[in-house]
């Protein structure tokens, strides 16, 4: 476009030159604008109007309160249960342990440390005779649970001046492991070292012997303590305290009943990522097969599809799946509490400013609470006797619960003999005891919620991106009482078999993030021992070392320690482990067949007789020692096996041995992913 103040100073000049006011190139111009000015006008397209849309006024999200303090001041609460769960047990103990201080004339609310800021923690003086009690299991190799990993980063970064905190800790754990009980000692240690005042002893829970035992003994103790350091009484209320009320719902929506989802409703119809613990994915079952060839168990390799959840796993990582219960059980519970099990109810909590409005999904039914939701197959715990006693028209039953919900070794021994030792669930309970018929709302108030179940991965995801296979054992026995025990996932997932009707067998699941991994570098070697179902993730280790192979990469020794009871019935996986080996991706496959011979022959017995090769790999060649399987038996017996190789290749002493091995562990050359 031209410069409007040069065409005025040239028509000046034109002027004074005599020249015509306007010439043929003028004209040419002038009539051109004048053409598109009309053209514009004329044919141009009207512009619709834009609809004008009023902005929907959305209610702003109501903040989560997390100020504890603020909210035990509201509620006039002095007692804080705070737990670190990764199954339930730990935040079940800390709401036995939050209702207990009613009894005490306190009281008392349990806490998510995940939902709260616990620098406040120095705050806590602030409310008269107040108290901050930590129930904490460990996970993995000494850490802590996933809801308590920022309070533990907290309490390792910082200093904050803890004096006048009152506090105790009642830490969960196993014995057979390498770190027992290392969370609950850590912050039971660090909040003293910060200034906070124990005012009971740490108590720890072995769950190799018996937890539920250990629990109820520490607490015996402590809430007598509790009452001489702020000078109060038991008040003598032993009755049942109910923490939910029971709402029936006649004519809701059914699009408003939760069918099984463990978040959102309708969260299985409309699957949206990220997938986690509380909006778990749909995975289709394509493959579910029988892996032994003979013997009486059944060991089953599954493939879930994960393809379009945008789900992604490491070789070693653990798969989340969620089960339900056998409908078997399910219904004869409404056949023996005599209700109708598709009544939609509600369980809401009396404590309205708690963040827990319902101990599972509400509204749902009977039904599905039971089926999706409700721990029944496991054998209850004490409190869970103690709350139904009250139940039992028969006073001998009620004298009988009431014992054993008590600490007096009278008591231990029958919960111990007619509980546990008998494996009897709740249905047990109640077809063995006439006379006890609780209202099915206060049973599913304490019943605990179903758990997750965790299985290595046996895949690796640069073979199978789309794909995640688990490698499991039926688990199904005999009990004293004549009854016949089922595995609840094992089973269920048995039965996830694909069909060809378009109808997908599915399992809702998701990943959990493990440090069972890999060397960085593929050319160190790998020992893998893993016997039984234990060979999980060394067949996504094998995958995955068979890949980088493939990818021109130098890999490392690969060696694998591998057991079971006789080769021609539960040689897991054995033409892919032996073609792995014909093709040079398994260096060594030692298989120990225990029982194929007169003396049982494990996996420690093969490391024993490769002894030379062994040191030579871990002392000079720098390997990665993987275990998976047993933690009760079979890993500590690799484990004193390693020591022996050690003293008597390595000359040491035994002390020297086993501070070798702790070395390897510390520089992450010594991994194990165990279960008891």
């Amino acid at each position: 476009m031209a410069d409007p103040q040069m065409e005025a100073s040239a028509g000046a000049e034109l002027m004074e030159e005599g020249e015509p006011l306007l010439s043929n190139l003028d004209i040419f111009l002038f009539s051109l604008i004048v053409g598109l000015i009309i053209y514009w006008v004329v044919f141009r397209k009207k512009t619709e109007a834009i609809p004008e849309f009023k902005k929907l006024e959305t209610p702003a999200p109501a903040a989560r309160e997390t100020s504890f303090i603020e909210k035990m001041k509201k509620t006039g609460k002095n007692i804080v249960v705070f737990y670190g769960s990764q199954t339930g047990t730990a935040e079940e103990f800390a709401n036995r342990l939050s209702k207990d201080a009613q009894r005490y004339g306190m009281k008392g609310m349990a806490a998510d440390p995940e939902e709260y800021d616990m620098s406040e923690l120095s705050r806590l003086k602030e409310i008269d005779n107040s108290l901050a009690i930590f129930c904490l299991a460990t996970y993995g190799e000494g850490d802590p649970t996933d809801n308590a990993q920022d309070f533990y980063d907290w309490l390792q970064e910082g200093d904050s001046d803890l004096d006048r905190l009152n506090y105790t800790v009642f830490a969960l754990g196993n014995k057979t492991y390498e770190h027992y009980n290392a969370m609950g000692k850590y912050v039971d240690k660090r909040l003293s070292e910060l200034g906070a005042t124990r005012i009971f002893d740490l108590g720890l829970g072995d769950d190799d012997g018996n937890l539920e035992e250990d629990f109820v003994s520490w607490r015996e103790q402590f809430w007598p303590a509790v009452c001489e350091h702020f000078g109060v009484e038991a008040t003598g209320e032993e009755s049942s305290i109910r923490q939910y009320e029971l709402k029936v719902h006649e004519d809701l929506n059914m699009n408003k009943i939760y069918t099984g989802e463990l978040g959102r409703l309708k969260s299985f119809e409309n699957q949206k990522p990220p997938f986690d613990s509380k909006n778990p994915f749909l995975a289709s079952v394509t493959v579910n097969r029988k892996l032994n060839k003979g013997g009486d168990r059944h060991l089953m390799h599954l493939e879930l599809d994960i393809t379009g959840s945008k789900i992604r796993y490491e070789s070693g990582d653990h798969v989340a799946v969620y089960p339900t219960n056998d409908a078997t059980i399910v219904n004869r519970l409404g056949e023996v509490l005599g209700v109708d099990l598709d009544t939609v109810i509600s369980l809401n909590n009396l404590d309205e400013e708690s963040n827990k409005k319902h101990p599972f999904p509400c509204p749902t039914t009977y039904r599905t609470a039971l089926t999706h939701y409700l721990d029944i197959t496991n054998p209850p715990r004490t409190n869970v006797l103690y709350e139904l006693a009250q139940y039992a028209s028969d006073p001998k039953d009620q004298e009988n619960m009431r014992k054993m919900a008590s600490s007096s070794p009278e008591g231990k021994a029958l919960y111990q003999s007619w509980v546990l030792d008998s494996c009897r669930n709740i249905l047990a309970i109640l077809e063995d005891l006439p006379s006890l018929r609780p209202p099915i709302d206060h049973l599913c108030e304490l019943l605990p919620r179903l758990q997750a179940r965790y299985y290595s991965i046996a895949s690796s995801s640069k073979v199978h991106p789309n794909s995640i296979h688990i490698c499991a054992v039926v688990v199904e026995y005999n009990t004293k009482t004549g009854r016949t025990n089922k595995g609840v996932a094992t089973n269920w997932l048995k039965s996830k078999v694909p069909t060809d009707n378009g109808h997908k067998a599915t399992v809702p699941m998701y990943i959990r993030k493990s440090q069972f991994r890999l060397p960085f570098k593929a050319s160190n070697p790998v020992i893998m021992i893993g016997p039984g179902t234990g060979i999980a993730p060394f067949m996504g280790f094998i995958q995955e070392r068979a890949w980088l192979k493939e990818q021109g990469k130098e890999v490392g020794e690969t060696v694998l320690y591998f057991g079971c009871r006789h080769k021609n019935e539960d040689f897991l996986y054995q033409e892919e482990l032996e073609a792995f080996e014909k093709a040079g991706v398994l260096t060594q496959l030692n298989v120990a067949f225990s029982r194929d011979q007169e003396h049982k022959v494990y996996v420690q017995h093969q490391l024993k007789n490769n002894k030379e090769a062994v040191w030579r790999q871990i002392h000079t060649d720098n390997a990665h020692i993987y275990i998976c399987g047993d933690a009760r038996n079979m890993a500590r017996d690799v484990q004193t096996t390693f020591y022996e190789i050690a003293e008597e290749l390595g000359g040491m002493m035994h002390s020297q041995a086993v501070d070798y091995i702790k070395k390897l562990m510390t520089k992450g050359r010594y991994s194990q992913d165990v279960w008891s």
